[in-house]
Formats: C-alpha cells, structure tokens, sequence
C-alpha cells in the first residue's frame, strides 16, 4: 500500500480567503476491490489541503483483503478516520446518510470507493465555498480512464452556473457524483439521500435544488472515474433502467418535471437497453462525452 509521499501542503488559507475545515465521506462494501480501495483512499488523504474529518462506511461486512486496507489506513490517520460499521449492505443511500450524520464538519466531500481525486480537488473547491458562501453544493468535469491501461478516454462535463444548473436538472443529474461536496446543514434539511436503489445522486441533487440549493461547477477535472469493460453493459442493464426511469416518474409525480422532460429521457434509456451495445457505446461517445484528451478549461468550455 502506498505511503505518504511527503508532497507539499497548503495552508488553509488561499488569496487571502481562509478554506472551511471539511469531512470527507465514502462508503465501501464487499465487491470493492482492494486496490481500488487503496487508491482512493490515497487521493483523498493526501490532498493538498487535507481533511479534517474522514468517514468511512462499510456498508455490510467487508472481505478480509478489504478489512486489512481500512484498518491500515485508520492507524495511520487515528485523529481523522473514522468507521461507521453496518451488519448488513443497505445500499448507498441509506449507508450514505449514516455517514452525513457522523460528519463532523459542515462541508461534506462526496467520494466513491474505486476513483482517484486529483492531488488539489479539495483545496479547490472549499476555495469556491470560501469565495461563494452562498453556495450549498459544488462539483466538477470528470475524466473518464480505462482501469486496464489507466489511459483518459474521455471527460464528462456539467453545466457551470445555477441558471444552467437547475435547466439541466431536468433531464439529467447537473453535478457529476464522483465530485459533489455539500454543506451538511442542508443536506439535512432535505433529509438525506433517498432510500432508492439506483440513481440516488440524481434525486438528491434535484431535491436540494428544489428546496432552495445554491450550486456551482468548477469547469475542470477534479475527479478521474474509473470505466471497465463492463460499464456499457451497466449503463444499458435492465436494473439502470429501471432505476432511471422510478427516479425520473418520481420526478414527475411530484411535479419538479412535466412530461416533456419525463418521457424523451426514458424513451431513450429504454432504446439504450434494447439497442446493440454498440449503439450505447456509440451514444456515450457522441453526446454524452467529450473524447477530446485535452482536459477542459474555463477558457475552452
């Protein structure tokens, strides 16, 4: 396992704005594998303006191999790390939601058990909490990588600005997951993450906007995504679908969609699933990812 490699800190203060402390939160369970894990766990203890607070949740009981990575990682961060345990997998969103309420902090950074975070992606954005503290919830590009060769394969971009934001919540989730950070307070004034399955992101972004969320993307990649042979066969599966389409009726039932933004997202989930994969790898490609290499800038999006 990978130790600290002793790379330069920042001071919690950048251009004169002093960065809010911050709880990192991810949850892991038993299909992880260890060296993803690891991984993870690395780029977020070794950001350049670390965490104050870390909790991790094993959302059921874990594999030996992953126990001893977790274990490791909380005797070396003993001030910070901290594990909420539960006996049996619940699924992210209720695992998720024990993990809010043991945050210590206000803001929460979001993370997922198999993805890296590049080395300044907190300092950036506690720095956009600092300059905005409107803000309720931030986020960023991602960067597509092939966990075989490690290669970018494409960037995935988000609308930017509130206006934007909340126009394209309602066809698709306006913050890329993997790079959501939130303040706490609101969080739980919306209660939480929702008990679903599938696509529990989606409807927690949707309902703090909703509920009078302030967010914000910072256009560039803060977060490198980790894609398998089998992710096509996943964004097409029956189980996503399902999940896509319950979230989205939600939606529309409680009225934050009509039917024109409820019926052509699911029309064309449904195309996805019936379709050959190379239609979904096709799709992916042309409209809902950037292959250019070249990561994003403000200047270029």
């Amino acid at each position: 396992m990978a130790r600290h490699t002793g790379k330069k800190r920042v001071k919690d203060s950048v251009a004169g704005y002093k960065l809010p402390k911050y709880s990192v939160l991810m949850s892991v369970y038993d299909q992880e594998l260890p060296e993803n894990l690891n991984q993870s766990l690395e780029s977020m203890l070794k950001q350049t303006y670390p965490p104050s607070d870390f909790v991790l949740v094993c959302d059921g009981k874990l594999t030996n191999e992953l126990d001893v990575i977790v274990k490791s990682f909380q005797n070396e961060y003993k001030k910070i790390f901290h594990i909420v345990r539960i006996d049996e997998n619940v699924g992210a969103g209720k695992a998720v939601n024990k993990g809010i309420k043991a945050c210590r902090c206000e803001y929460i950074v979001r993370m997922d058990s198999d993805d890296v975070s590049k080395p300044d992606r907190c300092m950036k954005e506690m720095l956009l909490f600092a300059v905005m503290p409107e803000l309720d919830i931030v986020g960023s590009f991602v960067e597509e990588f092939d966990d075989f060769t490690d290669k970018t394969i494409s960037l995935k971009k988000v609308p930017l600005v509130q206006k934007d934001i909340l126009s394209y919540s309602k066809r698709r989730n306006p913050f890329n997951r993997q790079t959501v950070a939130f303040r706490k307070s609101k969080a739980m004034e919306v209660g939480g993450y929702s008990d679903l399955k599938l696509c529990e992101d989606y409807e927690f972004a949707v309902r703090m906007l909703a509920n009078g969320a302030v967010g914000q993307n910072i256009p560039e990649v803060l977060v490198r995504y980790r894609v398998s042979e089998s992710t096509p066969e996943i964004r097409r599966s029956w189980r996503l679908t399902k999940g896509f389409i319950a979230v989205r009726w939600k939606l529309f039932m409680e009225g934050y969609i009509g039917f024109r933004d409820f019926f052509p997202p699911c029309f064309l989930q449904l195309m996805l699933f019936v379709l050959p994969m190379r239609f979904t790898r096709w799709f992916y490609r042309k409209f809902l990812r950037d292959t250019k290499i070249t990561p994003p800038t403000a200047d270029n999006v």
